[in-house]
């Protein structure tokens, strides 16, 4: 019987991260090895180590990751599984960060790598508690977008600024890097909903940061398809809503409500076409309301729970339960506004607290039963 040795080379004894990076990706595979070897480029001597947050992109990002990790100790994978958000991503790649400064950006190198070393110098100088990769103060820009992406970048910040003032010129960057400890500090208070997760920090401190900046040109993308969408934009809006409400209102429920008030429109559309048709008022009020409640199912479906998103026999298992919750919903409405009349006997006090009973009630069973969040399961790949 013979013995066979093999020796292992040894591997390299790394230091503890000063900058821990922390990159969302999603379809980003072909960006990978080329922005490891940028940012090792960037960085030079300061301890790194790189994050990829991948949710389970269709192009295997995360198999391209767990590849060159082979080679690169510094780089892993926090894959996935079942849930997708820019801004969930990152606090979730953040709480598994050694680094005492923690940085984000994109994987398309539309933001420049080569000035993490000048963030990360200003944050260790300066005292900051956040540098921002700014496209809008002097030596900066937004490369070459056209006019209608170049107003809508405008009126969001200026739509951020409702929330933070003038505390920094680029509160929608995705660019930035943070020390750890103020992070943690805010972490109870993230919305993680849309994708300013900046914004979502800056928002969320109980007291004033320090603030600096580093300009860059933002370029453009090098692989790889846009992120942005109008639901994109819609969760900002429902981020700029719950900030401003202090959480008073979620995101959620906003465009719940926004999607039920157009079920609203499309009930009392049909039910004055079937009118029209000749219809009787029980038949034709049934019909639009089983029309309205699919309307409703697919609509949340699509976009108020896109993260959840049911497909298959799911969807219309889904479908199903959905209509039974909004029959239950209808109950509740009616009950509450008996209530109401029978104690302030005004028709619209009532018909109001009936509406937001029923608006609630569905949300919350629609949340629990319908689309609730499924069993997590995260598969960390490492070196």
């Amino acid at each position: 019987m013979s013995m066979i040795e093999t020796k292992k080379a040894p591997r390299r004894k790394l230091s503890a991260p000063d900058v821990s990076l922390i990159i969302p990706t999603y379809n980003e595979k072909a960006n990978i090895a080329p922005l490891v070897e940028a940012v090792r480029s960037a960085l030079g001597d300061i301890p790194w180590e790189i994050i990829i947050v991948d949710d389970d992109s269709p192009d295997q990002t995360f198999a391209e990751v767990s590849r060159l990790a082979r080679d690169e100790p510094r780089l892993r994978c926090l894959r996935r599984v079942g849930r997708r958000g820019l801004s969930s991503a990152v606090i979730e790649g953040a709480l598994v960060a050694n680094g005492s400064a923690i940085a984000v950006m994109d994987a398309d190198f539309q933001h420049d790598e080569r000035i993490l070393k000048q963030m990360y110098e200003k944050l260790t100088s300066t005292g900051a508690d956040i540098v921002v990769a700014t496209r809008y103060a002097d030596g900066g820009g937004i490369g070459e977008w056209d006019a209608t992406r170049a107003k809508m970048s405008d009126f969001a910040t200026r739509m951020a600024g409702m929330l933070v003032g003038n505390q920094t010129s680029d509160p929608m960057s995705g660019f930035f890097m943070v020390r750890r400890e103020i992070f943690a500090s805010v972490i109870y208070d993230l919305s993680q909903q849309g994708y300013k997760i900046l914004l979502d920090i800056i928002s969320s401190s109980h007291t004033p940061l320090k603030i600096e900046e580093v300009p860059y040109v933002f370029r453009t993308r090098q692989e790889g398809e846009s992120k942005i969408s109008v639901m994109v934009l819609a969760q900002f809006l429902f981020l700029i809503i719950e900030k401003l409400t202090h959480g008073l209102i979620p995101p959620r429920f906003a465009l719940f409500s926004i999607v039920g008030g157009f079920g609203l429109l499309v009930h009392l559309a049909i039910l004055n076409g079937l009118k029209l048709a000749g219809f009787t008022f029980i038949a034709a009020q049934l019909t639009a309301t089983f029309i309205a409640m699919m309307s409703n199912f697919v609509m949340n479906n699509e976009f108020t729970y896109r993260d959840r998103r049911l497909t298959g026999l799911s969807f219309l298992a889904g479908l199903i339960l959905f209509c039974v919750v909004c029959s239950f919903g209808a109950l509740a409405n009616v009950g509450v506004a008996e209530i109401a009349i029978n104690q302030f006997g005004n028709w619209s006090f009532a018909g109001l607290a009936g509406a937001i009973m029923g608006a609630v009630f569905n949300f919350s069973a629609a949340t629990s039963l319908v689309w609730r969040r499924p069993r997590k399961r995260v598969v960390s790949v490492a070196a």
